[in-house]
Formats: C-alpha cells, structure tokens, sequence
C-alpha cells in the first residue's frame, strides 16, 4: 500500500489579519507554530507591495522565516487590464504560482456574470500557462446559491478549463449549504489547493472538532485532486491571536497530516 502523499501546510494570513500590521513578528510567529507556508489576502494588482512591504523585502521576510507563499488572494481586479502584470511580478518575486480570487460575489450572483467570470479565468490560466502559474477561484457559502436549479459554483467550474484551480474552502463550502465532498469529487484534479476550515462546532473550535469528515476529505485530496497544498483558514473574529491557528494545526498532526 502506497503511503498518502504528504502535502505541505500553510496558514491564510487573513485568520491572523489583525496580527499583519507587524508583519515580520506574525510570519516569525506563524513558522514558530510550524506552518511552512503563508498566503496573503486582499492584493488588488494596482502595486508591487503588500502590507506596504515592496516585493523583494516581502520576499525576504518569508525567506527569513523559512516559509513559502503557498498562494494569494486576489481581487477579480487584479488579473484584469495592466494590474496583471503587477500582480505576475509580485508573485514570482514571492515564489508563488496560485494566483485566487478570494471572492466576486457580484459576478457569482447569475448566470450571465457568472459566465464573465468563467471568461476572465479562462483568459488569465491561457496567459499564465507558459509561465508556470495557475489562476483559481476560492469558495465562499454565497458560491453555492440555487441559479435556475443549478448550484452557482457548478456553473462556474462547469465552464472553465481543467487548469483553472478550484479552491475548496471545506467550511465555506458547507455553511453555505453545500456539500464539500460531492464537489470534491465532481470536479476531480481542480482541487489543486484546499483551504482546511470545519464547520458545526461549537464557538472557537478548531479541525476535527466539527461535523466535517476529514478521512474522506483528505483521501480526495490525495488521490483525485493530487492536492499540492492545504491551507489553514481558522482564526478569532478580530482576526488577533495565534491560539485557533495553532490548535488547528496541531489537531492536523494528530490525524498525520
């Protein structure tokens, strides 16, 4: 029997996002909890810096921790016009090939803007191909709304190409009242970066204290989709505090992950 491929574990900066102000002490504080990546949130394309830290000093601050860029999260703004090729030299600065809208709930709201969306990734996934990088799209409850008796999310990902990476937020995913399992497996080989959050548990509760069944989540993962990296998006409300990140990854190394 073939040992389950062990993937690296990165932390959504976003769970930590009131600790980002001071941005060298949170990536020191994210690598001493143990994560090995780290995927910044909100970057809009328009300059070569985030957090106000310019590219080649966020780079360094991430060399200096040991951490890779497991990712980003973009604005739909950010592959659109000149801010794409911003938004390509940030990252290949950084080391990273993910390039996620985080959200476009505008667009997911019908079918027509829905089929825009489709068009924009499908578009940008052409362009970043020669160059090692994918395009994507990150889960949101909104994403899984009836649209003339289909689930927007199909929609979406029934009409862009095989390369357009599908980021599964398995919390998102079920408080919106989808089924992150029935996704995972409709759509095999797109789940090339996963973002690990439960769902159903009580107040602060962290991986494996929900109703998510992580055993079949993680052999899709690890089978079908080939999964390149899980990515951690469990924090406080306020978004302060390391606690709820570090449990969540010490409950995914009891479970040998």
């Amino acid at each position: 029997m073939v040992d389950a491929k062990k993937i690296p574990i990165g932390l959504q900066l976003f769970s930590v996002r009131g600790e980002c102000n001071n941005l060298p002490n949170a990536l020191k504080s994210v690598a001493d909890i143990g994560y090995v990546g780290a995927e910044p949130w909100g970057y809009g394309g328009d300059k070569l810096e985030w957090m106000g830290w310019k590219a080649k000093d966020l780079r360094k601050l991430y060399d200096d921790n040991g951490l890779k860029c497991c990712g980003m999260h973009l604005s739909t703004g950010a592959l659109l016009g000149d801010n794409l090729s911003r938004t390509i030299e940030l990252n290949q600065e950084l080391g990273n090939k993910f390039l996620i809208i985080a959200a476009d709930s505008q667009r997911m709201g019908a079918i027509n803007t829905i089929m825009e969306l489709a068009g924009i990734l499908n578009d940008t996934a052409e362009k970043l191909k020669p160059l090692g990088m994918f395009t994507g799209y990150h889960a949101h409850g909104f994403d899984f709304k009836d649209i003339d008796g289909r689930l927007a999310w199909d929609i979406l990902f029934s009409n862009t190409r095989q390369d357009v990476v599908m980021q599964m937020d398995i919390g998102n995913c079920a408080s919106g009242g989808g089924d992150p399992i029935a996704e995972l497996k409709q759509f095999p080989g797109r789940a090339k970066s996963v973002h690990l959050k439960d769902y159903g548990g009580p107040p602060d509760s962290v991986i494996s204290e929900g109703k998510a069944d992580w055993k079949v989540i993680f052999n899709l993962c690890e089978t079908t989709h080939n999964t390149e990296w899980y990515i951690v998006e469990e924090g406080s409300n306020d978004g302060m505090g390391f606690d709820i990140p570090k449990r969540s990854l010490e409950a995914l190394k009891r479970m040998g992950k």
